[in-house]
């Protein structure tokens, strides 16, 4: 294809678009297709000659689209917004043009210069503390792949610091020894790419019980890291959630941070979904604590009309993290290496696109009053659907809507609920997912579209509320032959999920599980002081020296 079919098709492109976006209200939401559904339609060959662009669109409509969730329509309510604008996808078009593989100052001085910049304003506009900031010197933020990259990169930079912290006092100690006494926290609620980070990093990660608000507390997790000493572990790194996936929940960072830095344990806070509204004053409070916090992110891609993939990943101490990342062959080595920012040492990849553009464009055209204005408009429309679901007594919410989420079941068993959430994504008109909170299985309804309106949650819940009452109806006339069989097997592969789950925590996540004698060692004296013993505390062989920070590399 040369320039001038470029742009002939790229304008023809561009209107393809602007009618998908226009048109989509009258699509239905999720696909009726099967899976291998596509691999019927498609040749099992790529083609030996070069084909005609409109035979290729032609397939577009007739393989592709058939086969399209639609996270942009109006009628989609699961997971989270994912993030698109016309202005992001004119910055992606360009930064494609460009095709700079930005892994090092030299390899595209803009392509590292904006994101340093554009990451300072969302910086500033979160209200971050300046240690985070590029311009201060000290911290920084990176655009990483995704929330799951950023807290893998966070816990293994907390790792590599621990290890070499320990093998600096035990120098004929393996690392895997080291490695094998490593423990990390997350709330239960967090989400599951914490859970992945401890497995691919090697190291025991616990999941604690969260309170009545769904968040988790300092208590909680000072009596874990006590226990752990006592086993001879050595807690290291905690991920803190602002905004958990199961039902916008959010730690006390306050608490969690105050004991992270009395332990010297590095404390990561995911914000993926939440981190957006914070552009908001009015949400700001819930940074309480920041100043213990040693790393930070939030998907852009979520909820501030950036597409996919734009997560934030901010460090209080930049150096702490390319210690950790550093690996510096000759032939990426540059004369500027000495001033500027080579971002290839500041995550995985190496290659890395010129993902900053997007966003730059994004918070041009919109400005922070823009984005304010729709997050708080997301914020207005989840607090309506909790009006209409509170005036139906068939119905409850769980937990507080606090942003664009809200958490309802019907009352009654589980059964009940998930009867209802399948038969409403059946019919197309909606789309939603569940979540388990407290065994309690809830649908999970998000406010996704960008243009979302009031229409739009009255007609999802007249979808919701007319699928009840003809799918209690049913029940109530025992037409709906199938209930006990289908309780049965549900009871079934619940049981099995849970078994599978309580193995897998029972070899990673909970070290008390490995010795059952050691629980009579957990019965702690809660009128005395917090006991840390020579050979499991602060100053024991296998610990963390007192002078030993986070906040700064070895």
């Amino acid at each position: 294809m040369q320039s001038e079919e470029f742009r002939k098709r790229g304008k023809e492109m561009v209107d393809y678009i602007a009618d998908y976006m226009d048109k989509l209200s009258l699509r239905r939401v999720t696909p009726e297709v099967e899976p291998g559904y596509l691999s019927q339609l498609l040749p099992k060959e790529a083609p030996k000659k070069p084909e005609e662009f409109n035979e290729i669109m032609h397939d577009v409509d007739k393989a592709i689209m058939p086969g399209i969730t639609h996270w942009q329509h109006p009628n989609f309510h699961a997971y989270f917004p994912a993030g698109n604008s016309y202005p992001s996808i004119l910055g992606d078009m360009l930064s494609n043009a460009f095709g700079c593989i930005g892994f090092s100052w030299a390899a595209s001085p803009a392509c590292t210069e904006l994101e340093t910049i554009v990451l300072d304003w969302m910086g500033k506009m979160i209200g971050l503390p300046k240690e985070f900031l590029h311009e201060d010197g000290v911290g920084g933020g990176v655009i990483q792949g995704s929330a799951s990259e950023c807290v893998l990169v966070a816990l293994l930079v907390a790792r590599h610091l621990a290890v070499r912290q320990l093998k600096s006092r035990l120098p004929y100690t393996e690392d895997g020894i080291l490695l094998s006494k490593l423990v990390a926290y997350s709330s239960k609620l967090a989400h599951s790419c914490v859970e992945k980070a401890g497995m691919i990093g090697f190291v025991k990660m616990r999941q604690l019980d969260v309170d009545e608000n769904f968040a988790l507390r300092g208590s909680v997790l000072e009596r874990a890291i006590e226990e752990d000493r006592r086993l001879g572990l050595i807690p290291f790194f905690v991920s803190g959630t602002l905004g958990t996936t199961a039902c916008c929940s959010f730690d006390n960072l306050a608490e969690l941070g105050e004991i992270c830095s009395n332990e010297r344990i590095w404390f990561h806070v995911d914000a993926a979904y939440a981190g957006n509204a914070l552009i908001c004053p009015e949400f700001q409070h819930l940074l309480k604590g920041i100043e213990n916090v040693n790393s930070i992110n939030f998907n852009t891609n979520k909820w501030l009309q950036v597409n996919f993939d734009c997560s934030l990943f901010w460090v209080k101490d930049k150096d702490t993290l390319t210690t950790a990342m550093t690996v510096d062959p000759l032939y990426l080595q540059h004369k500027h290496s000495d001033r500027a920012i080579d971002f290839r040492h500041w995550g995985i990849p190496l290659s890395r696109r010129f993902r900053a553009l997007k966003l730059w464009f994004v918070l041009r055209t919109y400005g922070v009053d823009g984005l304010q204005h729709r997050i708080r408009e997301h914020c207005r429309l989840a607090k309506l659907f909790e009006t209409l679901v509170a005036t139906d007594p068939r119905f409850e919410v769980l937990g507080k809507v606090t942003m664009g989420l809200v958490c309802f079941r019907l009352k009654g068993s589980n059964y009940l609920t998930q009867r209802l959430l399948k038969f409403t994504n059946e019919s197309g008109q909606l789309h939603m997912v569940p979540a388990l909170i407290n065994e309690h299985y809830v649908i999970r309804f998000a406010i996704c579209a960008e243009s979302a309106c009031d229409e739009d949650i009255s007609f999802a819940w007249k979808v919701i509320t007319k699928t009840a009452t003809e799918m209690l109806a049913a029940r109530l006339s025992r037409k709906d032959t199938n209930i006990s069989m289908d309780q049965k097997n549900q009871s079934s592969m619940d049981n099995s999920t849970r078994l599978r789950r309580n193995m897998f925590l029972k070899m990673v996540s909970d070290p008390k599980s490995y010795n059952p004698r050691v629980l009579k060692s957990l019965n702690f004296d809660k009128n005395s002081s917090r006991h840390r013993s020579k050979s499991l505390g602060g100053i024991g062989p296998l610990s963390l020296s007192p002078d030993f920070n986070f906040g700064s590399s070895i």
